[in-house]
C-alpha cells in the first residue's frame, strides 16, 4: 500500500504539537439555490484544470459564460428535481461535524468549496481571526485527480499565499488506498447488497462508477485513473469474489472520454441477460448531484428501459461512523508523522 500522503505537501516546515491546528476540508460545492446554478456552472467552467475550453486562457471566460448560460435551463429542472440545491456543502459540513467529535481535540475545522460558498478566500480570513498557525488540508477527493484534487489545492494555495501567508500546513493529496477508507467502503457495498434478495446476492454484478476524466489528461500521466481501479481492487478484496465492472460518468463535450462510460456498461451487462445491479459511486464521498439525479435517476431510468428489474445504489459514505473515524486516524496518522515538539515550549 502506498502513503496517503507525500511529504512534498508540506508548506513552510513542519508542523508543531503545541500550536493552534485547524483542519481544512476541501469540496467542489455546489448550488445553494436554484438561482445559483448558472454562478455555480461559471465558476465551475472558468477553471481550465477542469475543463481547458477552446481558445486558451483568454477564451475560457468568454467561453464560460456562453456555456453556462446554455446548460442552466436543464441544470436547475436537476437540482428542483433533488429540492432546489445541492446537499454538498451540508454533508460537508455533517462530516466537519463528526470529525470534531471523533477527533476529541482543540483542533478548529474549516470547509472551503471550490466554486461555491464558502470560498477559500473568506475561510482563510476566519482561520487569520481564529489565530489559527497552522492546518492538515484534506481534499475530500479520495483518488487524486488534477481536475479536482489538483484544482482544489492550486486554489487553497493562491489564497493562503495571499491573504494567509505565514500560515504553515501540509495538504493530504491522495487516500485512494487508506485501509480504513477501503473498510468504510466496502461496508457501504455490503449494505447494497443486502437491499436484494437473499437468494440472489451472489450473483448482483457491481458497477462501480467514477467522474470521467479527458483520455488525454490520464495519456498524460495524471494517477486518477490507476487510482481509481486500485480502490477498487481493495474494495473487492474485502468483498469477495464476485462479478465487478468499472463505469465514467460526468461526461461532457466532444473529446475522447475515459471509458466505458456507466451507460455502456448497463447495456452491456442487460444484453448479458442480467436483471439485477449494484451501483457503487466511487469518486464521490457525498450525495450530490451526480448521485441522486445521474446515478438515481437517469441511470436507474437506463437500466429499467434495458430489463434490469432490480437497480439499486449502494449508501454514499455521507457521515457513516466508521467513514469518519477512517478520516479521523488518516489526520491524526498525518499529524503524528509531520509533528515536532514546539521549541518554544
Amino acid at each position: 500500500m502506498s502513503e496517503p500522503f507525500t511529504n512534498r505537501k508540506v508548506h513552510a516546515g513542519p508542523l508543531h504539537s503545541d500550536r493552534r491546528t485547524a483542519v481544512v476540508l476541501l469540496n467542489m460545492g455546489g448550488p445553494d439555490s436554484l438561482e445559483a446554478v448558472e454562478p455555480f456552472l461559471y465558476n465551475l467552467f472558468s477553471d481550465r484544470r477542469l475543463i481547458a475550453l477552446p481558445g486558451g486562457p483568454f477564451l475560457q471566460k468568454p467561453f464560460a459564460r456562453m456555456i453556462s448560460r446554455r446548460r442552466a435551463r436543464s441544470a436547475r429542472e436537476n437540482y428542483r428535481h433533488i429540492g432546489g440545491r445541492s446537499p454538498l456543502l451540508d454533508w460537508t459540513e455533517r462530516q466537519a461535524l463528526g470529525l470534531s467529535r471523533v477527533l476529541d481535540s482543540t483542533w478548529g475545522i474549516y470547509v472551503i468549496m471550490r466554486y461555491w460558498q464558502p470560498r477559500a478566500q473568506e475561510v482563510l480570513w476566519r482561520m487569520r481571526n481564529d489565530q489559527v498557525e497552522q492546518a492538515l488540508v484534506l481534499p475530500l477527493y479520495p483518488q487524486y485527480a488534477e481536475a479536482t484534487t489538483g484544482s482544489s489545492i492550486a486554489d487553497f494555495r493562491q489564497a493562503a499565499a495571499t491573504l494567509f501567508p505565514e500560515l504553515t500546513y501540509a495538504v493530504i493529496d491522495h487516500w485512494y488506498d487508506w485501509a480504513p477508507y477501503l473498510d468504510a467502503l466496502a461496508a457501504r457495498v455490503v449494505e447494497g447488497l443486502e437491499s436484494f434478495p437473499r437468494d440472489m446476492r451472489d450473483e448482483v454484478p457491481l458497477l462501480f462508477s467514477a467522474h470521467s476524466l479527458p483520455q488525454r489528461v490520464i495519456d498524460r500521466g495524471d494517477p486518477f485513473l490507476g487510482q481509481t481501479l486500485a480502490t477498487v481492487r481493495g474494495v473487492m478484496q474485502r468483498i469477495g469474489d464476485r462479478p465487478w465492472h468499472v463505469g465514467f460518468q460526468s461526461r461532457s463535450g466532444p473529446v475522447k472520454w475515459l471509458r466505458p462510460s456507466v451507460d455502456e456498461v448497463i447495456k452491456t451487462l442487460a444484453a448479458k441477460g442480467h436483471k439485477s445491479l449494484l451501483m457503487v459511486p466511487l469518486s464521490f464521498v457525498s450525495d450530490h448531484i451526480e448521485t441522486l439525479h445521474e446515478i438515481d435517476v437517469i441511470y436507474r431510468r437506463a437500466a429499467t428501459e434495458r430489463g434490469i428489474v432490480h437497480f439499486v445504489r449502494s449508501p454514499s459514505l455521507n457521515d457513516h461512523p466508521d467513514f469518519l473515524q477512517a478520516l479521523a486516524m488518516l489526520l491524526q496518522r498525518r499529524y503524528n508523522d509531520l509533528c515536532e515538539p514546539d521549541d518554544t515550549a
